[in-house]
């Protein structure tokens, strides 16, 4: 299973290395990371294998996990339309992407609520 994990953290120089250092010594790979947020308050979301080591490390340092979700993870060809295929599949599906984003090794991370159509209509 993959889990993605939103932490809010200071949007200010260092607040990364935190997050990351912390994950780190927790001994988890993070498969995957995007940030978004331009106000003082950033999202970041990360792609972990295990949430609650994570989740005891980020605590010790001050930090927290404000969302936990499971997320299905897909392979896919570095070609063109290669995202446009997945999203037709999961539209055709009547399923709704509501997270989205780009993973180590030619992997895509969706969201949705429903997770096993999901994995379904991608063929996973």
């Amino acid at each position: 299973m993959a889990y993605d994990l939103k932490i809010e953290i200071p949007n200010e120089p260092g607040a990364l290395e935190r997050v990351a250092a912390a994950v780190s010594d927790a001994g988890v790979n993070i498969a995957a990371a995007t940030c978004t947020g331009p106000a003082e308050i950033a999202e970041l979301h990360i792609l972990v294998p295990h949430a609650e080591p994570v989740k005891h490390a980020l605590a010790i340092s001050n930090l927290a996990v404000t969302e936990e979700r499971e997320v299905v993870v897909v392979e896919a060809h570095d070609i063109p339309g290669e995202l446009a295929d997945m999203a037709r599949k999961v539209a055709h599906a009547g399923i709704n992407i509501d997270l989205l984003y780009v993973a180590t090794r030619n992997r895509v991370v969706f969201g949705a609520d429903d997770l096993d159509g999901l994995r379904i209509a991608l063929g996973t």
